[in-house]
């Protein structure tokens, strides 16, 4: 006898809202775009992107879905919570939100200054609580999900990188609490990043990919679409996944 499984429903998020913040380009904009494909409508934030987050939103809207591009900068409460307004004015509900933006950034540990340090610990950890916090109410109401994006270098310290690596360690501790602090009725986990491949010479190099892919088990590196994929998974399919920091970097991190 043979038994099949039911297939797995081709538009797991329709009818459901997203906001992903940082979503005009990368893997921000991957992911928006991979969210609004399982059919969901997105909005996304953008801080200076505005040309590539309206291509994106119209790219969203392309797809038969509704969708919206909102200034905001997540350093700024009043902003952070004007843009969590639109959004459900928007759409009505608010079922995801996915804090992507963030600031990466070599500096020397010892010439490290205090706006340097600041900048990148408010966007990357103040910024992800902030976007939480307003959108908490919608989307407890929705029995919905929060999921960060945090990195590989929250979980291995990159002695160019210190200001960044522990911004996003505690981004990793916060994605703990926030699951605890908000469940049963959001759940909360965290996409960690290894080296993503973007082939754009103005910001890696085909000596540094080269390099990075050598040292990755999988012998190749990630792309914004893997990173995107592991963002749908939690927010579609892992109803009873929660407080989570899922490594998605080929092994880099091993």
């Amino acid at each position: 006898m043979i038994i099949d499984h039911p297939a797995m429903p081709t538009k797991p998020l329709r009818g459901k809202s997203a906001l992903v913040t940082g979503g005009a380009r990368r893997i921000g904009r991957e992911i928006a775009l991979t969210l609004a494909r399982a059919g969901a409508d997105v909005a996304i934030t953008f801080l200076n992107s505005q040309a590539e987050a309206d291509q994106t939103a119209a790219e969203i809207a392309g797809l038969g879905l509704r969708s919206a591009a909102i200034p905001c900068n997540v350093r700024s409460e009043d902003s952070v919570r004007q843009a969590v307004a639109v959004t459900v004015n928007h759409f009505g509900r608010l079922d995801i939100v996915v804090n992507n933006a963030a600031i990466f950034e070599a500096a020397p540990l010892d010439s490290l200054t205090l706006e340097q340090w600041d900048a990148v610990f408010e966007t990357n950890t103040r910024g992800p609580f902030l976007v939480a916090r307003e959108a908490l109410p919608h989307l407890r109401a929705t029995k919905g999900s929060i999921v960060n994006i945090g990195s590989l270098g929250g979980l291995r310290p990159w002695a160019s990188h210190a200001h960044y690596c522990s911004s996003k360690a505690a981004l990793h501790m916060l994605t703990q609490a926030m699951a605890k602090a908000f469940a049963p009725e959001v759940r909360v986990n965290c996409v960690a990043p290894g080296f993503i491949e973007f082939q754009d010479p103005a910001t890696e190099s085909a000596e540094e990919a080269s390099r990075f892919a050598n040292r990755t088990p999988m012998q190749c590196n990630g792309s914004a679409e893997d990173i995107a994929q592991a963002v749908l998974y939690l927010t579609a399919s892992a109803n009873f996944i929660t407080g989570q920091i899922l490594s998605v970097d080929g092994g880099l991190g091993l």
